[in-house]
């Protein structure tokens, strides 16, 4: 189902527009961004973003690596399938036909926030056999308490509401509504990167994928099989981050066997684009680390 942003009209200043294309597989067209030359490495965004929120890391990376970042399902550029197809196993057999269709084998994998949790699952899947997996923020545990129970059925009661994508559209125009959907993830990015949020968010069919995301987001799975995952793990924790506990990475340490920890201060969740340099330099460590570099 093709109802995201227009890529003549919304694509025509995208971030890296240069290295944008458009690949069929699993029968959606994927918006993918593909630059530079070395080992591949994946990169995965999390829900409600897209390849824009790499748009300053990805050219850094570009200079050691075949950087391949596509749109998630329902996400910016990329077709959206039926909601129930949004469920992270499901996303994480998308993406695995995409790098088939892609013909790459990647060395490395970066997920940010629920893209670290599709990351894993292609792992746990045998999708995928990188040499470590980067998760920065990594959204990898259900949400506790109350809010477990109170998130997942309201994302499915707003999708059964054919109103609510223009609702939130409609608010998402107020530019203080997306500022502040920012300042509560604990980050503090550009103006640029302010002006794509507030465009996505303003895109009904981008609100849908998102949302679809939420209500088919099942991490007990995960949870209960991330001691199968022997794959390297650098788990990237911030200080500020509002969003997913650095404690979850701590959790996630010690569920999984072969992972360490990297707590860095002053960041939100959205570090990858405050800190594009802060964040390569931990990447090319895994690689190096790892024998990818």
């Amino acid at each position: 189902m093709s109802d995201g942003l227009d890529w003549k009209k919304d694509g025509a200043d995208w971030p890296n527009r240069n290295c944008s294309g458009f690949v069929e597989a699993g029968g959606l067209t994927w918006h993918v961004q593909r630059m530079g030359q070395g080992p591949v490495i994946l990169l995965i965004h999390g829900t409600g973003a897209s390849t824009h929120s790499w748009r300053d890391l990805a050219p850094r990376l570009a200079q050691r690596f075949t950087v391949i970042a596509p749109d998630l399902p329902g996400h910016a550029f990329t077709d959206r399938p039926a909601s129930r197809e949004l469920s992270l196993t499901n996303m994480g057999h998308l993406v695995c036909k995409l790098v088939e269709a892609l013909d790459v084998e990647p060395a490395l994998v970066v997920g940010h926030s629920a893209g670290a949790a599709i990351a894993l699952r292609m792992v746990l899947d045998n999708c995928i056999t990188p040499a470590a997996i980067v998760s920065l923020n990594g959204a990898l545990f259900p949400f506790s308490g109350v809010a477990r129970h109170v998130f997942p059925p309201v994302a499915r009661l707003m999708l059964l509401n054919p109103f609510t994508p223009r609702i939130f559209t409609a608010q998402a125009k107020s530019p203080q509504r997306v500022e502040r959907l920012i300042e509560n993830t604990g980050s503090r990015i550009d103006d640029r990167g302010l002006s794509l949020y507030k465009r996505l968010f303003r895109e009904p069919g981008h609100v849908l994928g998102a949302l679809g995301m939420m209500a088919n987001w099942d991490l007990k799975p995960l949870q209960d099989a991330m001691d199968k995952i022997t794959t390297p793990v650098v788990l990237v924790a911030t200080e500020d981050d509002r969003a997913i506990p650095p404690s979850n990475s701590m959790r996630a340490r010690d569920k999984l066997p072969n992972a360490r920890v990297v707590y860095l201060r002053g960041l939100g969740h959205l570090a990858h684009e405050e800190a594009p340099e802060q964040i390569g330099e931990i990447i090319d460590e895994a690689a190096r680390e790892n024998g990818v570099l």
